[in-house]
């Protein structure tokens, strides 16, 4: 067994016992923050087959490879959950929220364990940068869901849509921070800005 599976085990068992102890959207909170960090380990897998393969490196891996990857298992289980029980807005919204949590915690815990901890400032640059981009491109795939149903657009062109943003929006993330400097610094700015509009723009969703 992997090191990073000992670490899934390890943060998903408490998870998994606090199941039977909550209910309603406590409960599915839970569960999918604990989906979350399982697609962040099998995004690592595919990321990870891909680098070999292709020979690309670390870097450009994750500039061209892992948003497309990360992305994808991020919105099929909530594709699954939209397609299969039709949640109301805000069961989707808390499942996209779940997702996100879960695989920004589990990739910054294992980030944070390879890395080290010795500088706080890092790590809560990681936090707020990283791990809010996570939480923020997930909401962007609930909210091309909401508005694929609300406005009665094509199903299909509006799924690959709210995909192709979030792929985009993580892949100039990353292409941003790579870079030391200003660039850096805009791409740590990017997903808090991003999180204000988002979430202004799911509210206007509501009314």
């Amino acid at each position: 067994m992997i090191f990073s599976e000992n670490i899934l085990i390890c943060m998903a068992l408490p998870l998994l016992l606090t199941v039977f102890l909550v209910r309603d959207n406590a409960r599915r909170l839970v569960i999918n923050f604990i989906i979350g960090m399982v697609a962040c380990l099998l995004g690592a897998y595919v990321s990870g087959f891909i680098d070999v393969a292709s020979g690309y490196g670390t870097e450009d891996t994750a500039i061209f490879i892992s948003p497309v990857v990360e992305e994808t298992m991020k919105f099929l289980p909530l594709l699954f959950y939209f397609l299969m029980f039709e949640p109301e807005d805000d069961r989707l919204f808390t499942a996209a929220v779940g997702i996100g949590a879960g695989f920004a915690s589990y990739e910054n815990v294992c980030s944070m364990i390879t890395s080290g901890t010795e500088s706080l400032s890092l790590l809560l640059i990681r936090g707020l940068a990283v791990g809010v981009m996570h939480i923020v491109s997930v909401s962007v795939l609930s909210l091309g869901l909401m508005i694929a149903r609300h406005y009665k657009v094509s199903g299909l062109s509006s799924m690959l849509g709210a995909l192709s943003v979030g792929m985009l929006f993580h892949g100039v993330y990353n292409l941003l921070a790579s870079e030391r400097g200003i660039p850096s610094a805009i791409g740590f700015c990017l997903p808090l800005i991003t999180a204000i509009l988002m979430l202004l723009a799911y509210r206007r969703l509501q009314t």
